[in-house]
């Protein structure tokens, strides 16, 4: 087990399965020394716990929560093109979608979920640049979406 791995065990997470692709594109690619991985669901176990959107169906603390659940995917889809989570230098970049209720402005708080799980996985590491985006809609009706972007050790 990797120390990223480890570190997931120790937060009581496990990396689930690389999420397979809803359309014509990869998890993950890797191009010289980063990866950039697709939008990324809140999947568990192939399904979504909960659609709608974020201010109206679903509440900011629970999207919060289904952006962490983004960043693990996003992390197993970074394994699955490097083998190893050890091999990440840096988050280089995160980017969310919120599907938000007209009146819903609380974005940057919904993808801090996605931010903090990859602050307490990867410490350091896991400190990035950022931009949390409000959206009309989602594929399949997802309240929140996210992808990363790192960089990996030479």
């Amino acid at each position: 087990m990797s120390g990223v791995e480890a570190k997931l065990a120790e937060l009581g997470l496990t990396l689930p399965e690389v999420v397979p692709p809803l359309a014509a594109y990869q998890p993950a690619v890797q191009s010289g020394a980063y990866v950039y991985t697709a939008g990324q669901l809140p999947m568990v176990e192939g399904k979504l716990p909960v659609t709608g959107k974020v201010g109206a169906e679903v509440t900011a603390e629970e999207a919060k929560d289904l952006a962490r659940i983004c960043a693990l995917n996003a992390l197993a889809a970074v394994k699955s093109v490097t083998g190893d989570l050890d091999r990440i230098a840096r988050v280089v970049k995160v980017v969310g979608f919120v599907a938000s209720a007209a009146d819903f402005t609380g974005q940057p708080g919904v993808v801090n979920g996605a931010s903090e799980l990859l602050g307490e996985v990867l410490g350091d590491k896991g400190v990035h640049a950022r931009s949390a985006v409000g959206v009309a809609v989602l594929p399949l009706d997802a309240p929140v979406e996210v992808e990363i972007q790192v960089e990996l050790a030479q």
